[in-house]
């Protein structure tokens, strides 16, 4: 190791032991030996380690997410000794996979010998995070000057129609077979007429029918706001892509909650539209009954004058009276509950009604087969004898789909249209106040499905109704991003949008 001598005052001596100990790090580095590094992470609650998925902090932490980078070599080497018993190492390193790095480590040494109480690593840059993007441009379509919305750009999930591209769907078989799109999606090609650049086509989970965004052929997108955790689905890519900055609106879609979760799980403001409002003509479909169109931005005036651009005019209003409802309140862990009650209690006369919900564990089943009967109708000619294609969750729920029958499927849609009715004779012309989902968003490699059923039992209440539904951003006590979602009538969009932004 070569010490710089630029450092005031006499050179201290590299401490024994400390070379030995940091060349033994790079064999488990370059040997992808995880608990050979793991041994090398001082233990305690102040140990940091941050590289570019984000920061953790604490031991256990650390070692529970360690992953050895991938083979590399050292290219220099520096070391500043403070004391005897602690120093600081800056590494330049090459990969094999090419481009350069750097890592900063700081050392201690300790009963156990020398270890790491702090390192901060930076990796090549990639030239496109496939996580995020299927295809990206500078912009991939230029907007059309002069509109509202020049000056932003957008992410459009993977399931809308790009003209000259396929239609992806997260799924690489589907994408190969998948015919070259002759024109753009309704939606897309608003937004572009109004002024937006179409920056690429983000990823989406497989075939739109997820909620956590974890996408195994290709990979979670990364949450930002809560590093190594879920960033939501099915609308991930364009959530993350809004929530890193590398667009300003994240076009998705909404079926049982994959714009309003992404966004609530990712620090934005989201919106599922009224059913129909919007056309959906070049969308890849799920669930015709339930599917939505819906966006996220980083504000809720963008949020708005996106509905200003693609909802059509209407006088549609009602009350700004906001109702809660304990039960429904209930539903959220303690820490976002808590979030939930202190926007609440910032926002003046707020009514808390008691509602008897006693059907909804059959509003939800009802919604979730009825969903899964339209999901098989529209995909499952093609699925059929591919089933192997999917990954194992995705393959999981078109398999049960495939099993319900017809008349399994009519009772599930009366039900539907049973708590359609009693939804909508409930909020009236109010505004209904629900946790948007009723946790923050669960570690990455957590039993997700364990948060399926209470998270739709609090997101399925819009779909069910065909109700519109804004999301906006709180934090828990932990700085954890969650939501508080704004539901009312039909047709209210572009009334719940600009109350949503008076709230922000």
């Amino acid at each position: 190791m070569e010490q710089p001598g630029t450092t005031p005052g006499p050179a201290l001596p590299v401490p024994d032991g400390l070379v030995e100990a940091f060349r033994a790090h790079e064999r488990a580095v370059a040997e992808g030996d995880t608990a050979a590094l793991a041994r090398f992470v001082a233990p305690g609650t102040s140990t940091l380690a941050g590289d570019p998925r984000g920061l953790l902090v604490g031991s256990s932490a650390i070692t529970a997410y360690a992953v050895a980078p991938g083979p590399r070599r050292l290219v220099q080497t520096h070391v500043q000794v403070t004391d005897p018993d602690h120093a600081l190492v800056v590494a330049v390193t090459e990969h094999a996979s090419g481009g350069r790095g750097q890592q900063t480590q700081l050392w201690a040494r300790t009963d156990a010998g020398w270890m790491v109480t702090a390192a901060h690593t930076s990796e090549p840059a990639p030239a496109l995070d496939a996580r995020v993007w299927r295809v990206v441009g500078d912009p991939l379509v230029p907007g059309t000057p002069g509109g509202p919305l020049s000056g932003e750009s957008v992410a459009v999930k993977d399931v809308y129609a790009v003209a000259g591209h396929p239609v992806g769907g997260g799924n690489p078989a589907w994408e190969a077979a998948a015919p070259i799109e002759r024109g753009d999606a309704k939606a897309v090609l608003g937004l572009v007429e109004a002024g937006a650049d179409l920056r690429g086509i983000a990823r989406t989970d497989e075939l739109a029918w997820s909620l956590f965004g974890t996408n195994p052929h290709f990979g979670a997108p990364p949450n930002p706001r809560a590093p190594y955790r879920v960033p939501g689905g099915s609308s991930s890519g364009p959530a993350s892509a809004v929530s890193l900055g590398h667009a300003t609106i994240g076009l998705g879609t909404d079926t049982g909650g994959s714009s309003r979760v992404p966004a609530a799980y990712q620090g934005l403001y989201g919106v599922r539209t009224t059913h129909g409002a919007i056309g959906t003509h070049g969308v890849l479909a799920l669930a015709p009954s339930f599917d939505t169109v819906g966006w996220m931005t980083r504000d809720a005036d963008l949020l708005a004058l996106v509905g200003d651009v693609l909802l059509p005019d209407s006088s549609a209003r009602g009350s700004g009276e906001l109702v809660l409802v304990p039960e429904l309140l209930d539903l959220a862990e303690p820490d976002v509950r808590e979030a939930v009650e202190g926007w609440v209690a910032t926002q003046g006369l707020v009514v808390r009604e008691s509602w008897s919900l006693g059907e909804l564990a059959e509003w939800r089943r009802a919604f979730v087969t009825q969903q899964s009967w339209e999901a098989w109708t529209v995909r499952g000619a093609w699925l059929r004898d591919r089933l192997d294609v999917l990954g194992h969750e995705a393959r999981a729920r078109f398999s049960h789909a495939a099993s319900i029958d017809e008349r399994t499927a009519e009772r599930a849609q009366e039900v539907v249209l049973a708590a359609r009715a009693r939804l909508r004779e409930l909020v009236g012309d109010r505004v209904l106040v629900t946790p948007t989902t009723p946790s923050v968003a669960p570690l990455l490699g957590s039993d997700l499905a364990a948060l399926r059923e209470p998270t739709l039992s609090l997101t399925c209440l819009a779909p069910l109704a065909a109700m519109p539904a804004v999301t906006l951003p709180l934090r828990t006590a932990a700085g954890l991003p969650c939501g508080v979602s704004l539901t009312a009538a039909p047709g209210r969009d572009r009334d719940l949008l600009a109350l949503a932004a008076s709230l922000a």
